[in-house]
Protein backbone atom coordinates (compact mmCIF):
# COMPACT_ATOMS: atom_id res chain seq x y z
CA UNK A 1 0.00 0.00 0.00
CA UNK A 2 2.74 2.45 0.86
CA UNK A 3 5.55 0.94 -1.14
CA UNK A 4 6.66 2.70 -4.26
CA UNK A 5 5.85 0.79 -7.36
CA UNK A 6 4.03 3.25 -9.58
CA UNK A 7 4.32 7.00 -9.33
CA UNK A 8 3.46 10.06 -11.38
CA UNK A 9 5.82 11.01 -14.20
CA UNK A 10 8.59 13.38 -13.37
CA UNK A 11 8.21 16.36 -15.62
CA UNK A 12 5.46 18.48 -17.09
CA UNK A 13 7.51 18.50 -20.29
CA UNK A 14 6.44 14.92 -20.79
CA UNK A 15 2.93 16.10 -21.73
CA UNK A 16 4.31 18.09 -24.62
CA UNK A 17 6.59 15.23 -25.63
CA UNK A 18 3.66 12.87 -25.57
CA UNK A 19 1.56 15.19 -27.71
CA UNK A 20 4.20 14.93 -30.40
CA UNK A 21 5.01 11.27 -29.89
CA UNK A 22 1.72 9.54 -29.21
CA UNK A 23 0.90 9.38 -32.89
CA UNK A 24 3.67 6.83 -33.17
CA UNK A 25 1.52 4.46 -31.10
CA UNK A 26 -0.87 2.20 -32.94
CA UNK A 27 -4.03 4.26 -33.35
CA UNK A 28 -7.35 2.65 -32.41
CA UNK A 29 -8.83 0.87 -35.38
CA UNK A 30 -6.13 2.22 -37.69
CA UNK A 31 -3.01 4.39 -37.64
CA UNK A 32 0.36 2.81 -38.25
CA UNK A 33 0.22 -0.59 -39.84
CA UNK A 34 -2.63 -2.30 -41.69
CA UNK A 35 -6.19 -2.87 -40.46
CA UNK A 36 -5.53 -6.43 -39.31
CA UNK A 37 -2.59 -5.32 -37.20
CA UNK A 38 -4.57 -2.43 -35.71
CA UNK A 39 -7.45 -4.74 -34.85
CA UNK A 40 -5.08 -6.84 -32.74
CA UNK A 41 -3.55 -3.92 -30.83
CA UNK A 42 -4.70 -1.67 -28.01
CA UNK A 43 -3.43 1.75 -26.85
CA UNK A 44 -4.24 2.69 -23.26
CA UNK A 45 -3.68 6.01 -21.51
CA UNK A 46 -2.57 5.81 -17.88
CA UNK A 47 -1.41 8.41 -15.38
CA UNK A 48 1.85 6.87 -14.23
CA UNK A 49 4.60 4.43 -15.02
CA UNK A 50 6.71 2.07 -12.91
CA UNK A 51 10.13 3.07 -11.65
CA UNK A 52 11.31 -0.43 -12.53
CA UNK A 53 9.98 -3.57 -14.21
CA UNK A 54 11.85 -5.88 -11.86
CA UNK A 55 9.82 -7.85 -9.30
CA UNK A 56 13.02 -8.00 -7.24
CA UNK A 57 12.45 -4.30 -6.52
CA UNK A 58 8.69 -4.55 -6.06
CA UNK A 59 7.20 -4.43 -9.55
CA UNK A 60 4.05 -6.54 -9.87
CA UNK A 61 4.19 -7.75 -6.29
CA UNK A 62 0.39 -7.77 -5.99
CA UNK A 63 -0.16 -9.62 -9.26
CA UNK A 64 -1.48 -8.67 -12.72
CA UNK A 65 1.90 -8.09 -14.31
CA UNK A 66 1.63 -8.91 -18.00
CA UNK A 67 5.36 -9.77 -18.21
CA UNK A 68 5.55 -12.16 -15.26
CA UNK A 69 3.55 -14.77 -13.37
CA UNK A 70 3.53 -15.73 -9.72
CA UNK A 71 3.03 -19.15 -8.24
CA UNK A 72 -0.59 -18.09 -7.77
CA UNK A 73 -2.85 -15.47 -9.35
CA UNK A 74 -6.26 -13.96 -8.65
CA UNK A 75 -9.47 -14.32 -10.61
CA UNK A 76 -12.09 -11.65 -11.21
CA UNK A 77 -13.41 -12.06 -7.67
CA UNK A 78 -9.86 -11.99 -6.22
CA UNK A 79 -9.96 -15.67 -5.33
CA UNK A 80 -6.54 -17.30 -5.49
CA UNK A 81 -5.94 -19.71 -8.35
CA UNK A 82 -2.90 -21.62 -9.64
CA UNK A 83 -0.59 -19.88 -12.10
CA UNK A 84 2.97 -21.23 -12.27
CA UNK A 85 1.98 -23.73 -9.60
CA UNK A 86 -0.27 -26.65 -10.50
CA UNK A 87 -2.52 -26.11 -7.47
CA UNK A 88 -2.93 -24.09 -4.30
CA UNK A 89 -0.20 -24.89 -1.77
CA UNK A 90 -0.13 -27.86 0.57
CA UNK A 91 0.00 -26.45 4.09
CA UNK A 92 1.54 -28.39 6.98
CA UNK A 93 3.20 -27.97 10.37
CA UNK A 94 0.39 -25.86 11.78
CA UNK A 95 0.64 -23.32 8.99
CA UNK A 96 4.43 -23.03 8.96
CA UNK A 97 5.17 -25.02 5.80
CA UNK A 98 3.82 -24.27 2.31
CA UNK A 99 4.67 -26.59 -0.58
CA UNK A 100 4.09 -25.74 -4.26
CA UNK A 101 4.48 -27.97 -7.31
CA UNK A 102 5.36 -26.18 -10.54
CA UNK A 103 3.45 -26.49 -13.80
CA UNK A 104 5.24 -28.58 -16.44
CA UNK A 105 6.57 -27.10 -19.65
CA UNK A 106 6.62 -23.43 -18.64
CA UNK A 107 9.28 -21.37 -20.40
CA UNK A 108 10.55 -17.86 -19.94
CA UNK A 109 10.18 -15.51 -22.88
CA UNK A 110 13.78 -16.30 -23.92
CA UNK A 111 12.84 -19.96 -24.28
CA UNK A 112 14.61 -21.24 -21.16
CA UNK A 113 12.59 -23.51 -18.82
CA UNK A 114 11.20 -22.40 -15.45
CA UNK A 115 12.53 -24.42 -12.49
CA UNK A 116 12.16 -24.34 -8.73
CA UNK A 117 15.57 -22.69 -8.55
CA UNK A 118 14.12 -19.57 -10.18
CA UNK A 119 11.46 -19.37 -7.48
CA UNK A 120 14.05 -19.76 -4.72
CA UNK A 121 16.27 -17.13 -6.33
CA UNK A 122 13.40 -14.65 -6.60
CA UNK A 123 12.30 -14.88 -2.98
CA UNK A 124 15.80 -14.99 -1.52
CA UNK A 125 16.84 -11.93 -3.51
CA UNK A 126 13.75 -9.97 -2.43
CA UNK A 127 14.48 -10.90 1.19
CA UNK A 128 18.16 -9.93 0.93
CA UNK A 129 18.73 -6.71 2.86
CA UNK A 130 21.05 -5.53 0.07
CA UNK A 131 18.13 -5.47 -2.38
CA UNK A 132 16.32 -2.13 -2.48
CA UNK A 133 12.82 -3.56 -2.12
CA UNK A 134 10.70 -1.45 0.22
CA UNK A 135 8.06 -4.20 0.33
CA UNK A 136 10.40 -6.67 2.07
CA UNK A 137 8.38 -6.46 5.29
CA UNK A 138 5.48 -8.12 3.47
CA UNK A 139 7.50 -11.36 3.47
CA UNK A 140 8.62 -11.04 7.07
CA UNK A 141 7.14 -14.46 7.89
CA UNK A 142 9.48 -16.33 5.54
CA UNK A 143 12.29 -18.12 7.33
CA UNK A 144 13.52 -20.15 4.38
CA UNK A 145 12.62 -21.14 0.82
CA UNK A 146 14.21 -24.13 -0.88
CA UNK A 147 13.88 -26.28 -3.98
CA UNK A 148 13.07 -29.97 -3.81
CA UNK A 149 14.03 -31.16 -7.26
CA UNK A 150 13.19 -29.09 -10.35
CA UNK A 151 9.46 -28.81 -9.77
CA UNK A 152 8.83 -28.40 -6.02
CA UNK A 153 9.29 -25.35 -3.79
CA UNK A 154 8.99 -25.43 0.00
CA UNK A 155 8.54 -22.33 2.15
CA UNK A 156 9.22 -22.52 5.88
CA UNK A 157 7.68 -19.72 7.94
CA UNK A 158 8.85 -18.27 11.25
CA UNK A 159 5.24 -18.17 12.43
CA UNK A 160 1.87 -19.11 10.98
CA UNK A 161 0.83 -16.28 8.66
CA UNK A 162 -2.80 -16.52 7.61
CA UNK A 163 -2.33 -14.44 4.47
CA UNK A 164 0.86 -16.05 3.19
CA UNK A 165 -0.60 -17.83 0.15
CA UNK A 166 -1.79 -14.46 -1.19
CA UNK A 167 1.79 -13.19 -1.01
CA UNK A 168 2.85 -15.83 -3.53
CA UNK A 169 1.38 -13.89 -6.43
CA UNK A 170 4.88 -12.34 -6.39
CA UNK A 171 6.26 -12.60 -9.96
CA UNK A 172 9.06 -15.08 -10.59
CA UNK A 173 12.21 -14.00 -12.41
CA UNK A 174 14.80 -16.16 -14.21
CA UNK A 175 17.98 -16.74 -12.26
CA UNK A 176 19.93 -17.37 -15.47
CA UNK A 177 19.27 -13.75 -16.53
CA UNK A 178 18.91 -11.71 -13.34
CA UNK A 179 21.27 -13.78 -11.21
CA UNK A 180 24.37 -12.37 -12.85
CA UNK A 181 23.35 -8.75 -12.21
CA UNK A 182 23.10 -6.35 -9.31
CA UNK A 183 19.33 -6.39 -8.58
CA UNK A 184 19.40 -2.68 -7.81
CA UNK A 185 21.14 -1.42 -10.93
CA UNK A 186 21.17 -4.23 -13.50
CA UNK A 187 19.66 -4.18 -16.98
CA UNK A 188 16.89 -6.51 -15.82
CA UNK A 189 15.11 -3.49 -14.33
CA UNK A 190 14.36 -2.18 -17.81
CA UNK A 191 14.85 -5.32 -19.94
CA UNK A 192 12.80 -7.96 -18.11
CA UNK A 193 12.38 -11.61 -19.03
CA UNK A 194 9.36 -13.43 -17.63
CA UNK A 195 6.80 -16.16 -18.19
CA UNK A 196 3.78 -13.87 -18.67
CA UNK A 197 1.56 -13.43 -21.73
CA UNK A 198 3.52 -10.43 -23.03
CA UNK A 199 7.10 -9.24 -23.40
CA UNK A 200 8.34 -5.68 -23.24
CA UNK A 201 8.98 -4.45 -26.79
CA UNK A 202 10.06 -0.92 -25.90
CA UNK A 203 10.07 1.67 -23.13
CA UNK A 204 10.37 5.38 -23.79
CA UNK A 205 10.60 6.75 -20.27
CA UNK A 206 7.86 9.22 -19.46
CA UNK A 207 6.10 8.54 -22.76
CA UNK A 208 5.03 4.94 -23.35
CA UNK A 209 5.68 1.25 -22.85
CA UNK A 210 4.91 -1.20 -25.64
CA UNK A 211 4.27 -4.91 -25.24
CA UNK A 212 3.91 -7.80 -27.66
CA UNK A 213 2.65 -11.35 -27.23
CA UNK A 214 5.09 -13.81 -25.67
CA UNK A 215 5.57 -16.67 -28.17
CA UNK A 216 6.46 -19.05 -25.33
CA UNK A 217 3.49 -18.22 -23.08
CA UNK A 218 2.19 -21.35 -21.36
CA UNK A 219 -1.40 -20.04 -21.31
CA UNK A 220 -1.90 -19.86 -25.07
CA UNK A 221 -1.64 -17.10 -27.64
CA UNK A 222 -3.65 -13.96 -26.77
CA UNK A 223 -5.95 -12.37 -29.33
CA UNK A 224 -4.55 -8.94 -28.44
CA UNK A 225 -1.14 -9.26 -30.09
CA UNK A 226 0.27 -6.02 -28.78
CA UNK A 227 -0.64 -3.14 -26.53
CA UNK A 228 0.82 0.20 -25.56
CA UNK A 229 0.47 2.06 -22.29
CA UNK A 230 0.84 5.77 -22.98
CA UNK A 231 2.01 7.70 -19.91
CA UNK A 232 -0.06 10.88 -19.59
CA UNK A 233 0.00 12.44 -16.15
CA UNK A 234 -2.53 15.17 -16.84
CA UNK A 235 -6.15 14.00 -16.58
CA UNK A 236 -7.44 16.52 -19.12
CA UNK A 237 -4.79 15.63 -21.69
CA UNK A 238 -5.63 11.95 -21.27
CA UNK A 239 -9.32 12.65 -21.91
CA UNK A 240 -8.51 14.80 -24.95
CA UNK A 241 -6.32 12.09 -26.47
CA UNK A 242 -9.04 9.52 -25.92
CA UNK A 243 -11.64 11.74 -27.56
CA UNK A 244 -9.38 12.46 -30.55
CA UNK A 245 -8.88 8.74 -31.21
CA UNK A 246 -5.21 8.51 -30.23
CA UNK A 247 -6.15 6.12 -27.42
CA UNK A 248 -8.39 3.05 -27.23
CA UNK A 249 -8.95 3.57 -23.53
CA UNK A 250 -7.91 5.53 -20.48
CA UNK A 251 -8.29 5.81 -16.73
CA UNK A 252 -10.19 9.03 -15.96
CA UNK A 253 -11.53 10.95 -12.96
CA UNK A 254 -15.33 10.97 -12.57
CA UNK A 255 -15.97 14.41 -14.07
CA UNK A 256 -14.07 13.54 -17.26
CA UNK A 257 -15.40 10.00 -17.54
CA UNK A 258 -18.91 11.50 -17.45
CA UNK A 259 -18.24 13.39 -20.69
CA UNK A 260 -18.17 10.06 -22.57
CA UNK A 261 -21.46 8.69 -21.22
CA UNK A 262 -23.35 9.34 -24.47
CA UNK A 263 -20.60 7.98 -26.71
CA UNK A 264 -21.98 4.86 -28.38
CA UNK A 265 -18.55 3.71 -29.47
CA UNK A 266 -17.08 3.67 -25.98
CA UNK A 267 -17.99 1.99 -22.72
CA UNK A 268 -17.31 3.12 -19.16
CA UNK A 269 -16.17 0.57 -16.58
CA UNK A 270 -16.44 1.25 -12.86
CA UNK A 271 -14.28 -0.66 -10.40
CA UNK A 272 -14.82 -0.58 -6.66
CA UNK A 273 -11.57 -0.18 -4.78
CA UNK A 274 -9.70 -0.04 -1.51
CA UNK A 275 -8.05 3.09 -2.86
CA UNK A 276 -8.34 6.00 -0.47
CA UNK A 277 -7.21 9.59 -0.41
CA UNK A 278 -5.77 10.86 2.82
CA UNK A 279 -3.68 13.71 4.14
CA UNK A 280 -0.47 12.59 5.82
CA UNK A 281 0.11 14.52 9.03
CA UNK A 282 3.79 14.07 9.99
CA UNK A 283 4.26 13.62 13.70
CA UNK A 284 7.54 15.55 13.43
CA UNK A 285 5.80 18.62 12.02
CA UNK A 286 5.66 21.74 14.22
CA UNK A 287 1.87 21.93 13.84
CA UNK A 288 0.83 18.49 12.61
CA UNK A 289 2.86 16.92 15.43
CA UNK A 290 0.18 18.11 17.87
CA UNK A 291 -2.43 15.39 18.30
CA UNK A 292 -5.10 18.02 19.02
CA UNK A 293 -4.54 19.56 15.59
CA UNK A 294 -4.82 16.16 13.93
CA UNK A 295 -8.04 15.36 15.82
CA UNK A 296 -9.52 18.77 15.00
CA UNK A 297 -8.82 18.31 11.31
CA UNK A 298 -10.47 14.89 11.46
CA UNK A 299 -13.62 16.52 12.83
CA UNK A 300 -13.54 19.54 10.52
CA UNK A 301 -13.37 17.68 7.21
CA UNK A 302 -16.60 17.21 5.24
CA UNK A 303 -16.10 13.79 3.66
CA UNK A 304 -19.60 13.49 2.23
CA UNK A 305 -19.22 16.78 0.35
CA UNK A 306 -15.97 15.51 -1.15
CA UNK A 307 -17.67 12.35 -2.42
CA UNK A 308 -20.59 14.31 -3.87
CA UNK A 309 -18.76 17.29 -5.33
CA UNK A 310 -15.29 15.98 -6.22
CA UNK A 311 -16.07 12.37 -7.07
CA UNK A 312 -19.57 12.97 -8.47
CA UNK A 313 -20.74 10.21 -6.14
CA UNK A 314 -18.17 7.67 -7.44
CA UNK A 315 -16.81 6.78 -4.03
CA UNK A 316 -17.47 6.66 -0.31
CA UNK A 317 -16.44 8.65 2.77
CA UNK A 318 -13.30 7.22 4.37
CA UNK A 319 -13.21 6.96 8.15
CA UNK A 320 -10.09 4.85 8.14
CA UNK A 321 -7.91 2.84 5.78
CA UNK A 322 -10.54 0.13 5.22
CA UNK A 323 -13.77 0.87 3.33
CA UNK A 324 -17.05 0.56 5.25
CA UNK A 325 -18.14 -2.50 3.27
CA UNK A 326 -14.98 -4.44 4.06
CA UNK A 327 -15.53 -7.42 6.40
CA UNK A 328 -12.66 -6.18 8.60
CA UNK A 329 -14.08 -2.66 8.96
CA UNK A 330 -14.63 -1.69 12.61
CA UNK A 331 -18.26 -0.69 13.01
CA UNK A 332 -19.01 2.52 14.84
CA UNK A 333 -15.92 4.53 13.87
CA UNK A 334 -17.86 6.87 11.56
CA UNK A 335 -17.42 10.51 12.52
CA UNK A 336 -19.68 13.37 11.45
CA UNK A 337 -18.52 16.64 9.95
CA UNK A 338 -18.45 18.69 13.18
CA UNK A 339 -16.83 22.15 13.13
CA UNK A 340 -17.99 22.88 16.66
CA UNK A 341 -16.11 19.80 17.91
CA UNK A 342 -13.01 20.80 15.94
CA UNK A 343 -13.02 24.25 17.54
CA UNK A 344 -13.59 22.79 21.00
CA UNK A 345 -10.60 20.45 20.63
CA UNK A 346 -8.35 23.32 19.58
CA UNK A 347 -9.60 25.60 22.34
CA UNK A 348 -8.89 23.00 25.02
CA UNK A 349 -5.41 22.37 23.60
CA UNK A 350 -4.52 26.04 23.81
CA UNK A 351 -4.80 26.94 20.15
CA UNK A 352 -6.44 30.36 20.41
CA UNK A 353 -7.98 32.45 17.58
CA UNK A 354 -5.43 34.82 16.09
CA UNK A 355 -4.88 37.30 13.29
CA UNK A 356 -6.47 36.50 9.96
CA UNK A 357 -8.63 33.85 11.58
CA UNK A 358 -5.62 31.53 12.07
CA UNK A 359 -5.16 30.08 15.53
CA UNK A 360 -1.87 30.22 17.42
CA UNK A 361 -0.24 28.58 20.43
CA UNK A 362 2.91 29.70 22.20
CA UNK A 363 3.63 32.10 19.34
CA UNK A 364 3.26 29.41 16.69
CA UNK A 365 0.56 29.78 14.03
CA UNK A 366 -1.64 26.78 13.15
CA UNK A 367 -0.36 26.75 9.60
CA UNK A 368 1.27 24.08 7.43
CA UNK A 369 1.83 23.20 3.77
CA UNK A 370 -0.05 20.44 1.98
CA UNK A 371 1.46 19.09 -1.25
CA UNK A 372 -0.32 17.25 -4.02
CA UNK A 373 1.16 15.81 -7.24
CA UNK A 374 0.74 18.21 -10.14
CA UNK A 375 -1.67 17.13 -12.86
CA UNK A 376 -3.83 15.03 -10.54
CA UNK A 377 -7.08 16.98 -10.54
CA UNK A 378 -8.80 14.68 -8.05
CA UNK A 379 -6.04 15.13 -5.48
CA UNK A 380 -5.91 18.85 -6.13
CA UNK A 381 -9.63 19.17 -5.49
CA UNK A 382 -9.36 17.09 -2.32
CA UNK A 383 -6.51 19.29 -1.10
CA UNK A 384 -8.40 22.52 -1.76
CA UNK A 385 -11.57 21.23 -0.08
CA UNK A 386 -9.51 20.07 2.90
CA UNK A 387 -7.89 23.50 3.21
CA UNK A 388 -11.30 25.17 3.05
CA UNK A 389 -12.67 22.95 5.83
CA UNK A 390 -9.56 23.47 7.96
CA UNK A 391 -9.79 27.26 7.62
CA UNK A 392 -13.26 27.21 9.16
CA UNK A 393 -11.72 25.66 12.27
CA UNK A 394 -8.89 28.21 12.35
CA UNK A 395 -6.15 26.13 10.72
CA UNK A 396 -4.33 27.46 7.67
CA UNK A 397 -3.43 24.81 5.09
CA UNK A 398 -1.31 26.14 2.23
CA UNK A 399 -1.90 23.96 -0.82
CA UNK A 400 0.89 23.47 -3.35
CA UNK A 401 1.15 21.28 -6.44
CA UNK A 402 4.56 19.84 -7.26
CA UNK A 403 6.36 16.95 -8.92
CA UNK A 404 7.34 13.95 -6.83
CA UNK A 405 11.00 15.06 -7.01
CA UNK A 406 9.95 18.12 -5.04
CA UNK A 407 7.52 16.31 -2.72
CA UNK A 408 9.58 13.29 -1.71
CA UNK A 409 12.34 15.14 0.21
CA UNK A 410 9.62 17.01 2.12
CA UNK A 411 7.34 14.10 3.04
CA UNK A 412 8.86 13.63 6.49
CA UNK A 413 7.92 17.13 7.62
CA UNK A 414 5.18 18.36 5.27
CA UNK A 415 1.68 17.03 4.64
CA UNK A 416 0.90 15.23 1.38
CA UNK A 417 -2.42 14.47 -0.30
CA UNK A 418 -1.59 10.79 -0.66
CA UNK A 419 -3.23 7.67 -2.04
CA UNK A 420 -3.02 4.20 -0.53
CA UNK A 421 -5.00 1.00 -0.36
CA UNK A 422 -4.33 -2.74 -0.77
CA UNK A 423 -6.65 -5.66 -1.39
CA UNK A 424 -6.50 -9.20 -0.09
CA UNK A 425 -6.00 -8.97 3.67
CA UNK A 426 -5.95 -6.13 6.21
CA UNK A 427 -2.30 -6.86 6.98
CA UNK A 428 -1.38 -5.94 3.41
CA UNK A 429 -2.35 -2.32 3.79
CA UNK A 430 -2.28 -1.48 7.46
CA UNK A 431 1.17 -2.75 8.39
CA UNK A 432 3.09 -0.59 5.92
CA UNK A 433 0.83 2.39 6.58
CA UNK A 434 1.18 2.42 10.35
CA UNK A 435 3.94 0.27 11.84
CA UNK A 436 6.60 2.41 13.52
CA UNK A 437 9.42 0.21 12.22
CA UNK A 438 8.61 1.55 8.75
CA UNK A 439 8.24 5.21 9.72
CA UNK A 440 9.29 7.50 6.85
CA UNK A 441 10.66 4.53 4.91
CA UNK A 442 10.00 5.93 1.47
CA UNK A 443 6.25 5.75 0.88
CA UNK A 444 5.80 3.47 3.89
CA UNK A 445 4.31 5.12 7.00
CA UNK A 446 4.65 8.58 5.48
CA UNK A 447 3.24 10.21 8.60
CA UNK A 448 5.95 8.72 10.83
CA UNK A 449 3.12 7.29 12.92
CA UNK A 450 4.39 5.78 16.19
CA UNK A 451 1.87 4.13 18.48
CA UNK A 452 3.02 1.20 20.61
CA UNK A 453 -0.50 -0.20 20.98
CA UNK A 454 -1.03 -0.09 17.23
CA UNK A 455 2.32 -1.79 16.62
CA UNK A 456 1.35 -4.55 19.03
CA UNK A 457 -2.02 -5.03 17.33
CA UNK A 458 -0.42 -5.05 13.87
CA UNK A 459 1.99 -7.76 14.97
CA UNK A 460 -0.83 -9.75 16.56
CA UNK A 461 -2.96 -9.53 13.42
CA UNK A 462 -0.05 -10.74 11.33
CA UNK A 463 1.09 -13.57 13.60
CA UNK A 464 -2.15 -15.30 14.58
CA UNK A 465 -4.45 -17.43 12.44
CA UNK A 466 -7.34 -17.18 14.89
CA UNK A 467 -10.03 -15.12 13.06
CA UNK A 468 -11.46 -13.70 16.29
CA UNK A 469 -8.05 -12.56 17.52
CA UNK A 470 -7.32 -11.01 14.13
CA UNK A 471 -10.66 -9.21 14.14
CA UNK A 472 -10.00 -7.83 17.62
CA UNK A 473 -6.55 -6.63 16.57
CA UNK A 474 -7.77 -4.78 13.50
CA UNK A 475 -10.72 -3.30 15.40
CA UNK A 476 -8.26 -1.94 17.97
CA UNK A 477 -6.13 -0.37 15.25
CA UNK A 478 -9.06 1.39 13.62
CA UNK A 479 -10.34 2.67 16.96
CA UNK A 480 -6.86 3.96 17.82
CA UNK A 481 -6.79 5.98 14.60
CA UNK A 482 -9.90 7.83 15.76
CA UNK A 483 -8.30 8.87 19.04
CA UNK A 484 -4.80 9.45 17.68
CA UNK A 485 -4.87 9.97 13.91
CA UNK A 486 -1.70 10.15 11.86
CA UNK A 487 -3.69 10.77 8.70
CA UNK A 488 -6.94 12.48 7.84
CA UNK A 489 -8.81 9.86 5.83
CA UNK A 490 -11.01 11.54 3.23
CA UNK A 491 -12.58 9.30 0.59
CA UNK A 492 -12.47 5.83 -0.91
CA UNK A 493 -12.67 6.33 -4.65
CA UNK A 494 -14.13 4.22 -7.43
CA UNK A 495 -11.89 3.78 -10.45
CA UNK A 496 -13.37 4.73 -13.81
CA UNK A 497 -12.15 3.61 -17.21
CA UNK A 498 -13.42 4.49 -20.66
CA UNK A 499 -12.62 2.05 -23.46
CA UNK A 500 -13.49 1.57 -27.14
CA UNK A 501 -16.24 -1.02 -27.28
CA UNK A 502 -14.65 -3.47 -29.73
CA UNK A 503 -13.53 -6.28 -27.42
CA UNK A 504 -15.34 -8.75 -25.21
CA UNK A 505 -14.24 -10.53 -22.05
CA UNK A 506 -13.48 -7.32 -20.17
CA UNK A 507 -14.15 -7.31 -16.42
CA UNK A 508 -13.00 -5.33 -13.42
CA UNK A 509 -11.69 -6.48 -10.06
CA UNK A 510 -11.86 -4.93 -6.62
CA UNK A 511 -8.78 -2.77 -7.02
CA UNK A 512 -5.90 -1.45 -4.89
CA UNK A 513 -4.63 2.11 -4.91
CA UNK A 514 -2.16 1.45 -7.70
CA UNK A 515 -4.36 1.17 -10.74
CA UNK A 516 -4.46 1.96 -14.40
CA UNK A 517 -1.16 0.38 -15.38
CA UNK A 518 -1.81 -3.17 -14.13
CA UNK A 519 -5.45 -2.97 -13.06
CA UNK A 520 -8.53 -1.73 -14.85
CA UNK A 521 -10.55 -3.61 -17.47
CA UNK A 522 -7.20 -4.60 -19.02
CA UNK A 523 -6.10 -6.65 -15.99
CA UNK A 524 -6.95 -9.74 -18.10
CA UNK A 525 -6.12 -8.34 -21.54
CA UNK A 526 -4.64 -11.70 -22.56
CA UNK A 527 -8.18 -13.16 -22.36
CA UNK A 528 -9.93 -10.55 -24.51
CA UNK A 529 -11.56 -11.56 -27.75
CA UNK A 530 -12.60 -9.27 -30.62
CA UNK A 531 -16.28 -8.54 -31.07
CA UNK A 532 -17.58 -9.93 -34.32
Amino acid sequence: MTTRRIRPIRSAAVVAAFAAGVSACSAPGGGTGDDAEAAESVVIGVASEPDTLSPLLGYGKDGNSKIFDGLLARDTDLRLKPALATALPKIADGGRTYTYTLREGVKFSDGEPLTARDVVYTYRTVLDAKTNNTARSELDAVQDVRASGDDTVVFTLKYPYAAFAARTVLPIVPEHVAGGQDPNTGDFNTKPVGTGPYVLAGWNKGEKLTFKANPHYWGGEPAVKSFTTAIIADDNVRATRLRSGDLDGAVLPPNLAATFKDDDGRRTYEAKSYDFRAVTLPTTGEVTGDRAVRRALDAAVDRRAMVDKILDGAGRPAYGPLPADDPWYARGIERPHDLAEARRILDEAGWKPGSGGVRAKDGRRASFTLYYPSGDKVRQDHALAYASDAKKAGIEVKVEGATWEVIEPRMKHDAVLAGFGSVGDPDFGLYTLLHSSLANDGFNNMAGYDNAAVDEALDAGRRTQDPKKREAAYDEIQQALVENPGYTFLTHIDHLYVLADRWKGLTTQLEPHEHGFASGPWWNIEDWQPKK
